[in-house]
């Protein structure tokens, strides 16, 4: 056989081989970074200190839950890999907390990532990884979104639903009252603010006070007193858990009894009521509902049913009517 043509054999041999063996190694990649067939690893960021250290019991509950499924036998034999970090509620942290769980350790996505800011912080370069973004446990309306964020999923109704069906509620069983809002200063509190005055709609002159604090001051006593000089009949607190506390507090403190409408985010007897004193929460209303029944914050059923009827409208034709703490 001429020289040539053995070579000529020996590098379509070698060729085939090569070819070979990269489409055996493609057969073997059945999954995206992340996942094989023993393990799943999924990626969460919650806050565990700082200001809304009061969410971190969530992540706890998240590891509990996949630690029960694990003990279970995982799903179709896969083990949960649950690698939750802490941002501080600060969004610089959850930026690198994020770019750790893609990078470094790898994550199939990241699920329950807790925060409007933080969730905020991160969106543009997980969609730019395209690592799906699921289930956020944050409200806000801007992440019904799939068109420029086709990798993020919300999770929770709406901040601006829930604060519309407070705004129904005062309309109807308290239509002649004075009211007074206390909001964080983020996408959360600017939601919230606008869900009651839409469903105020022309009536917004009713909003008599309105009154922001930032997620960095220590205390918002001073707000709280702010809002007292206007006079209001209502005072609705658009806050996380911290200040939700420090709020109540302060109303006990001051002997003040307005009628008081806390939000689902703050809507926590641990959390909340507790560390401002249960001698200052009997009749604040949570904004919590539970299977279309909501209940006060030491446990009997709100005397303000109003707030019920008020959600199944706007939760009508099979949707959900339970707001979940984000």
């Amino acid at each position: 056989m001429p020289l040539l043509t053995r070579r000529r054999i020996a590098t379509t041999l070698l060729g085939l081989a090569m070819a070979t063996s990269a489409t055996a190694a493609l057969a073997q990649k059945k999954y995206d970074t992340g996942a094989s067939d023993t393990e799943i690893k999924i990626g969460n960021i919650v806050p565990y200190s700082g200001p809304a250290s009061a969410y971190g019991v969530i992540g706890k509950a998240m590891g509990a839950v996949f630690k029960k499924v694990n003990d279970e036998g995982g799903i179709n034999g896969r083990k949960i890999n649950f690698i939750s970090y802490d941002d501080a509620y600060s969004p610089p942290k959850a930026v690198e907390q994020a770019r750790k769980l893609i990078e470094s350790d790898e994550v199939l996505l990241l699920f329950g990532t807790l925060g409007t800011a933080s969730n905020t912080a991160i969106q543009k370069y997980v969609n730019g990884k395209k690592v799906p973004q699921l289930f956020v446990a944050t409200g806000a309306t801007k992440w019904n979104d799939p068109k420029a964020f086709p990798w993020t999923m919300g999770w929770l109704p709406s901040y601006q639903s829930e604060s519309r069906i407070y705004a129904k509620y005062l309309t109807k069983e308290k239509p002649a009252t004075k009211i007074a809002v206390l909001y964080q200063n983020d996408d959360m509190g600017k939601d919230y603010l606008k869900g009651l005055k839409d469903g105020f709609a022309k009536d917004t002159s009713r909003i008599v006070a309105e009154e922001s604090y930032e997620v960095s001051e220590p205390t918002i006593d001073s707000h709280v007193v702010r809002i007292k000089s206007s006079n209001p009949d209502v005072v609705v607190f658009f806050t996380t858990p911290k200040f939700g506390a420090q709020a109540v507090k302060k109303l006990g403190e001051m002997s003040w009894k307005p009628v008081t409408i806390i939000s689902n985010v703050s809507a926590s007897t641990a959390t909340v009521m507790r560390p401002a004193g249960l001698e200052n929460s009997p009749g604040r209303d949570l904004g919590r509902l539970r299977q279309g029944r909501q209940r006060s914050p030491v446990g009997g059923r709100c005397r303000h049913q109003g707030v019920r009827r008020a959600a199944g409208q706007i939760f009508a034709g099979g949707q959900s009517r339970r707001f979940l703490r984000p």
